[in-house]
């Protein structure tokens, strides 16, 4: 699974595949990408992220992961934080098989995935673009809340399918860079909101 930093925008992506293909297209010169892997445990995500988003104060820490039961590249629109039963990679779970004990039972990111799907869809890549409203209760879901919970809902998780089925990783790539682009654009569009919001108060 890999994480992407974004900050002059700076961006983090956290990757565990594809990535070295948006890595060689780039997000632009205005966007200061960074990539990590997490690797497939909890206890790793448990420092891990905490310490990416400490390192780099990102504007966005955008997660993707591969699921073999995927057939678009799938946006979701939030992490849940309970009904973590299964082993990973080191054959561990939380006894508490939650993200954050106290935590909300579901974190929303700041971004709307809908919008980001619609007009991903209307660039017309070749590639489907869908939402969902559950990561799955991995390592993924567990990933994802724990990013929002630690940003305050400014993170994102992509789900993308296995390589070749259907896509290859060039059409990933090029989806993925368009799904941060517009992701981006849709921050600043609601930071400067904010903003106005505060100057006129």
């Amino acid at each position: 699974m890999a994480s992407v930093i974004y900050k002059i925008q700076k961006i983090i992506l956290c990757f565990c595949l594809s990535y070295q293909e948006l890595k060689k297209l780039g997000l632009g010169s205005e966007v200061d990408l960074h990539v990590s892997e997490v690797p497939v445990e909890y206890q790793t995500v448990q420092s891990l992220v905490p310490s990416l988003w400490k390192q780099y104060h990102p504007l966005l820490v955008v997660h993707v992961g591969v699921s073999g039961m995927a057939t678009t590249v799938t946006l979701e629109k939030c992490g849940r934080n309970h009904g973590y039963k299964g082993l990973d990679n080191s054959s561990f779970c939380p006894d508490s098989q939650c993200c954050i004990v106290g935590g909300p039972d579901c974190i929303d990111s700041v971004i709307d995935m809908e919008s980001v799907c619609k007009r991903v869809t209307a660039l017309g890549l070749g590639v489907a673009v869908s939402v969902s409203k559950d990561a799955g209760r991995y390592l993924c879901d567990f990933t994802y809340y724990t990013s929002l919970y630690l940003s305050h809902g400014r993170s994102a998780f992509i789900h993308v399918p296995p390589l070749g089925k259907p896509y290859s990783g060039e059409d990933l790539g090029r989806a993925l860079q368009a799904i941060v682009r517009e992701m981006l654009e849709l921050l600043d569009q609601a930071e400067e909101k904010i903003h106005c919001q505060q100057h006129f108060h």
